[in-house]
């Protein structure tokens, strides 16, 4: 080609590159794309699946661009600020125009009419605007970008004060159209309106309570969803409804504790997009990623953990209910969570882990007809009065508000906080008392290993139940050795694992997280009473998301003895969990209540 030829095809292509720049959009490797544009105070988003409009970090309007379909109904802007600083004894104030003690009186400006703070919009790229507050509270920005690959809005908060104790960062989400219902990780799946009692005004903290971080609002056939693409730990949760707005969703980005001197939080992007269709759209979309960036199609699972058809909550240690349930159910279809078998008493005395003549022998007759028997074992908890505890005392969960330790007390049928003296704490095993000690810390990793290790060699055991695996909040000692409890959860959970020739792991409560290391795990519900289990029923997100690698059985009432047995049993289907039941005895097992009888009949094929 001759030396003018490429001239002239350099000028096409800057030409072209010019063009795209000045117009706002970036050609992407799909073909797609995006622009972001500013202006005054308003920030305007186009995508290949969307247009969006932003003024003072609110979304005001929210539409597809295949069906002109409008997410978000008008409302006030200056009613309540799109972004808050959150504080440790949960006061939120706003950053932007007003102040907001005045706030909450109806006064957001100085008595000449000028507004206390400022909001002012900047082009930072074509694909990207910063939103810039200047409050009397606080500063801070909102990245506002668009992913030409995905179509995804990208809205990335932060903000700052003098003011120590900075807990969180909020960004909230308003105008949320009637019609919309959240479907969410909660308690396994969950789909519900936004002013239902069972979650109206609910804080839920990833990854414990909201088990994975997206949100989808599910209309007829279609809808728009919030999640955050994070695999770093980072501790997020979600808000539902604010001061103004009962279908309003806040979304946190929280500071590690200590937080005693913290003054700002940040560096989480949530990702928000329309879809077509139901909840499972998303949620596809969802799952995808999660797999893709923890590598999930790598990880083993037992090859009978799909051939499940009952498992056994809290299984008492009756040979003759071994007997019964062999009558009923093939024993290798069978999961037996074994909470007695040890020679102390249950939730005394972790991290001891010597097994008794009776639990032996219960898990040697269990093993030899077939059965999956798994011994009851705990991640993080451990009694003070055990030797170890003053090895790893200083390692024990502190609130991140408070500072207390963490943990409970189990005295004359109630539940008590944790002793605060040294010297009481180490006194009372006769309460179960438990404290609950740091997974980053390597020694404890090792010390519980080895416990787990001797008790697994001497049963010939291959499965064994983790419990409380799913208390890893964020914490006032939040990082030990690097890692966070959610993290050092993980890694706990796959040391276990891999002890001697391997062990199959359950533990209790699910998440994006532990799932990846667990087979099993005992779910928690969100109701109690009838009408709450009825309205709780219905969506098996969870399941969608991971179902294929981690299995959930049921927690708790599941005796078949009262409607409510039933409704549990009912939304434990819903969610895709292995059908559980919780027996006292074989007469249970040969002579069962009409719900019983139905597990067994369904269980035995």
């Amino acid at each position: 080609m001759s030396r003018i030829a490429w001239c002239v095809l350099l000028l096409a292509v800057l030409g072209s590159a010019s063009y795209c720049a000045a117009a706002g959009v970036t050609p992407s490797k799909g073909g797609s794309s995006a622009m972001v544009r500013v202006e005054d105070a308003t920030v305007f988003v186009e995508t290949s699946t969307l247009t969006a409009v932003i003024e003072k970090g609110l979304i005001t309007s929210l539409k597809s661009t295949a069906s002109g379909e409008e997410f978000i109904r008008p409302f006030d802007v200056a009613e309540e600020a799109a972004l808050q600083l959150v504080y440790r004894s949960w006061e939120t104030v706003s950053i932007g125009e007003g102040v907001s003690q005045i706030h909450r009186d109806g006064g957001d400006r100085t008595p000449d009419g000028a507004p206390y703070g400022t909001v002012r919009c900047l082009q930072v790229s074509p694909q990207r605007a910063e939103i810039i507050f200047h409050g009397w509270d606080g500063d801070g920005v909102i990245a506002v970008s668009a992913d030409p690959d995905t179509g995804d809005l990208v809205i990335e908060p932060s903000a700052f004060s003098s003011r120590a104790g900075v807990r969180a960062c909020r960004w909230i989400v308003r105008g949320i159209r009637d019609g919309l219902e959240l479907v969410a990780p909660f308690n396994q799946g969950a789909k519900l309106k936004l002013d239902d009692p069972l979650i109206k005004g609910a804080w839920r903290e990833w990854p414990q309570s909201w088990e994975a971080g997206l949100a989808i609002l599910q209309g007829e056939s279609s809808g728009f969803w919030v999640h955050c693409q994070d695999d770093q730990y980072r501790y997020k949760a979600i808000k539902i409804g604010t001061d103004s707005d009962d279908r309003a969703i806040g979304l946190d980005t929280e500071a590690y504790g200590p937080v005693d001197d913290n003054l700002g939080a940040g560096g989480l992007a949530w990702r928000v997009n329309v879809y077509q269709g139901d909840w499972r759209v998303p949620a596809a979309r969802y799952r995808d990623w999660l797999w893709e960036a923890y590598d999930l199609a790598e990880r083993a699972r037992p090859e009978w953990q799909d051939e499940l058809t009952l498992a056994l909550s809290w299984c008492p240690t009756d040979l003759d209910l071994l007997d019964a349930l062999a009558e009923r159910v093939p024993p290798g279809q069978v999961l037996l969570h074994l909470p007695g078998w040890r020679t102390d008493r249950y939730d005394e005395n972790y991290p001891n882990y010597e097994p008794s003549e009776e639990g032996k022998t219960f898990v040697e007759k269990a093993r030899t007809m077939g059965f999956h028997v798994a011994p009851h074992f705990n991640t993080v908890d451990m009694d003070p009065t055990h030797p170890v505890y003053p090895l790893v005392r200083d390692f024990q969960y502190r609130d991140v508000a408070s500072g207390r330790v963490q943990g409970w007390t189990y005295d004359r049928g109630s539940i008590m906080a944790v002793a605060e003296s040294n010297l009481a704490r180490t006194k009372h095993r006769d309460k179960k008392l438990m404290v609950k000690i740091h997974p980053g810390l390597a020694m404890w990793r090792s010390v519980l290993g080895e416990a787990i290790l001797n008790a697994a060699q001497e049963m010939s055991l291959d499965v064994v139940f983790t419990d409380v695996s799913l208390c890893t909040s964020n914490l006032h000692n939040a990082i030990v050795e690097g890692m966070t409890p959610v993290e050092g959860m993980l890694r706990l959970i796959d040391h276990v694992a891999g002890l001697g020739d391997g062990l199959v792991v359950g533990g209790e409560g699910l998440n994006e997280i532990t799932m990846q290391g667990q087979a099993f795990a005992q779910a928690h519900l969100m109701a109690s009473d009838a009408e709450g289990l009825k309205r709780s029923a219905g969506c098996g997100l969870n399941q969608f998301l991971w179902g294929d690698l981690c299995r959930i059985i049921g927690y708790t009432g599941l005796g078949g003895r009262s409607e409510e047995d039933s409704l549990r049993r009912q939304v434990y289907d819903s969610q895709g969990a292995i059908p559980t039941l919780i027996v006292g005895s074989a007469e249970e097992i040969r002579k069962p209540t009409p719900e019983v009888e139905k597990v067994l009949r369904g269980a035995g094929g």
